[in-house]
């Protein structure tokens, strides 16, 4: 696992037995700054077999239509197909350099296909930050969250069973790193 820090999102790259997927994406905008983050950590798009963003808010998914006219293929998750274009409005009004998502050109996969689907990885439904965020959970014990609440700090959301369901959901797989969107692991 590599993480990619070109912006104000890590950006995560895993590389597996057919390809590397990468874990989220910063704004539109900042593909320059993407490029300059994988050539120092020595990759190229063409490594890039998959992206995954944890969720359709504008600093997680900003060049996912990018990196598909590069030809890596999105995964979208059931959950998430209603959401792909929320923050398109958001990078129109900014004027940011923006490419759509292309969501008739992903492989759309539910959260209990991605077991077959990603073989030796695990996506699961993760709702309490937003109705479309998943999360990645590999065998290996790394645990990619996306804007998750962090674990110590749900006790002062008392009352949010999501965020209490979620933990457990994701506890139950037995990780051992957490590596959140703008945070330290």
């Amino acid at each position: 696992m590599i993480r990619l820090r070109y912006g104000n999102t890590n950006t995560f790259f895993i590389e597996g037995s057919h390809g590397g997927i990468l874990f989220d994406t910063d704004y539109a905008g900042t593909l320059h700054d993407f490029y300059k983050a994988m050539k120092k950590a020595e990759i190229q798009v063409r490594d890039i077999r998959f992206v995954l963003a944890s969720h359709y808010h504008p600093d997680h998914m900003g060049l996912i239509g990018d990196l598909q006219r590069q030809g890596v293929r999105l995964i979208l998750m059931d959950i998430q197909k209603d959401y792909v274009h929320e923050s398109d409005h958001i990078f129109e009004r900014e004027k940011s350099p923006f490419t759509p998502v292309d969501e008739d050109d992903a492989t759309v996969i539910t959260c209990r296909e991605s077991r077959d689907f990603l073989h030796e990885m695990g996506i699961e439904d993760t709702p309490s930050h937003s109705e479309d965020s998943v999360s990645l959970i590999l065998d290996s014990g790394e645990c990619f969250l996306g804007d998750i609440t962090p674990f110590e700090l749900i006790e002062g959301y008392e009352d949010n069973s999501a965020l209490k369901s979620d933990w457990e959901l994701i506890n139950s797989y037995r990780p051992r790193k957490f590596f959140y969107a703008h945070g330290p692991e």
